[in-house]
């Protein structure tokens, strides 16, 4: 289909270059026939006719520059827009074949999988909280520690525990390419998690409802800001709450069940209402609670006294 525009073409521009230069002659020729006597009526309006052809001059480069800076800015916002979009397109591109390696059956690709959707936060911090909550859906998938692939698979989870300890632990500048990430959810809700390490870490929420911790599973001085939920949580091993901060107002252990040593510190605001903890195993439990004798061969948490 034609085009509705014409582009102009070399004889038309020059022809009105022509008739420009032929017109400026003559408006040229006729001032200096109507004012060239010398006179001093003639030179002052001479000079108010120069003073306002320069007015006419600047306006309208003044003009052109204006019309000039619009097409450059115009130029500039679309160039900004493909890189925009280009960029967009290969985030999701990245994104996408990590996701299909971490369905791979080959614990070396997911291990790669699990390494570019690292690098992929590390470099868009908004894609973080997205990859924070797929590392998590990973970690929450079914793992059977008696099969043959047992071991292969422990590696690619302790090596997605070990991403999220490295980026949740301040101390690096968070912006915009700093290893820490802050501002993170994490839900482990459901899953079976072995020799799980969150020491010192910072973290807006946590969700552990009913969480398996297989092995030693340790929050030493880890700051929960908003919410700790580990209710109905079950802690095989010894477990270290000690100097972890829990933020928010919900009960944090309700229905959870400690099968060996736990030790919380002496300073813990953690609450422990309708927790369970296997009897015969020394733990330091927060200011205020104690182990009373229960059922089925478990002693029940409950709160003797409120600490100053």
């Amino acid at each position: 289909m034609p085009s509705s525009s014409r582009v102009l073409s070399i004889r038309t521009i020059a022809w009105w270059a022509t008739g420009i230069v032929l017109l400026a002659a003559v408006a040229a020729a006729l001032l200096l026939l109507l004012l060239g006597g010398g006179s001093p009526a003639d030179s002052a309006r001479l000079d108010a006719l120069r003073t306002a052809a320069n007015l006419v001059v600047g306006t309208g480069g003044a003009a052109a520059l204006l019309l000039a800076a619009r097409r450059q800015r115009s130029a500039e916002l679309d160039l900004e827009q493909k890189d925009h979009d280009a960029t967009q397109r290969r985030i999701t591109d990245m994104y996408g074949k990590a996701a299909d390696q971490l369905g791979s059956d080959k614990a070396p690709v997911r291990l790669a999988g699990l390494y570019a959707l690292e690098r992929l936060a590390q470099d868009h911090a908004e894609q973080r909280q997205t990859i924070v909550n797929v590392l998590c859906a990973y970690l929450r998938m079914p793992y059977d520690d008696e099969t043959d692939t047992a071991a292969e698979e422990l590696q690619v989870r302790k090596a997605a525990q070990r991403i999220l300890l490295l980026h949740l632990r301040p101390g690096g500048e968070p912006e915009p390419l700093g290893s820490f990430w802050p501002d993170i959810d994490l839900d482990f809700s459901g899953a079976r998690l072995v020799a799980l390490t969150l020491t010192h870490c910072a973290i807006r929420s946590i969700v552990c409802y009913q969480t398996e911790f297989l092995e030693f599973a340790t929050f030493r001085g880890t700051e929960f800001r908003t919410k700790a939920d580990f209710n109905q949580a079950i802690f095989t091993e010894r477990v270290d709450f000690r100097g972890t901060a829990f933020g928010g107002e919900r009960e944090n252990f309700h229905g959870a069940r400690f099968g060996k040593h736990a030790e919380f510190g002496v300073k813990s605001n953690a609450r422990l209402d309708g927790a369970l903890a296997r009897p015969g195993y020394k733990r330091t439990w927060p200011p205020g609670w104690e182990e009373q004798p229960g059922e089925n061969g478990w002693a029940g948490l409950v709160r003797t006294s409120v600490p100053e």
